[in-house]
């Protein structure tokens, strides 16, 4: 098996470091070496966050070198194009629709890059989902993120019992089966 590095890019507040367990702890799970690290000091103010999960027969370092990704996980457009240039040629960007703007944005200071986000389709295969609308069809809206890795599961060697035990461990109680929904609806989706 070839080795898998995804770039997982947000803002604060989407759930991306439980998105970064997850994902991890489900490759572990499926018997895979995984290294994994993430920055979140900016989460607090809303700020651009990321996480990098590797997996294979055997990892060395978390890191992810210019041009190395296979996928970037884009839990908002403008952090996805931000790290655009980490992702292989003819790599994947499954992109959440759903924008959360920077305060330059909000200030009317600078644009936001629609065109920039748009020209990503002509570098790579991008997937958009807008992950709150299905997560609200499933349930629950705070589950965009597990939306974004049911669909993401799609492209990875893990079993979907096992993506199941590790979201029911890492998820309230109360919130298991709407995140099993949004886990299959988001592997259903485009299908």
């Amino acid at each position: 098996m070839e080795n898998i590095s995804i770039i997982i890019a947000g803002v604060g507040g989407q759930g991306l470091v439980l998105a970064t367990r997850i994902l991890s702890e489900a490759a572990f799970s499926q018997g895979l070496d995984v290294k994994t690290n993430d920055v979140v000091g900016l989460s607090q103010r809303g700020g651009t966050v990321w996480g990098s999960v590797k997996m294979g027969e055997k990892i060395y370092s978390p890191n992810i070198l210019p041009k190395e990704a296979d996928i970037i996980l884009g839990m908002e457009p403008l952090e996805a194009l931000r790290w655009s240039h980490i992702l292989k040629d003819g790599g994947k960007i499954i992109l959440n629709t759903n924008r959360v703007y920077p305060t330059p944005v909000l200030l009317e200071k600078e644009p936001y890059p629609e065109e920039a986000i748009e020209g990503l389709k002509e570098k790579f295969e991008v997937i958009e989902i807008d992950a709150q609308k299905e997560a609200e069809a499933s349930g629950n809206i705070k589950a965009a993120n597990t939306i974004l890795l049911g669909l993401v599961s799609k492209y990875l060697p893990i079993e979907d019992q096992v993506f199941e035990e590790v979201l029911k461990a890492h998820v309230p109680p109360k919130a298991v089966e709407e995140n099993l929904t949004a886990f299959y609806r988001g592997k259903r989706y485009g299908s």
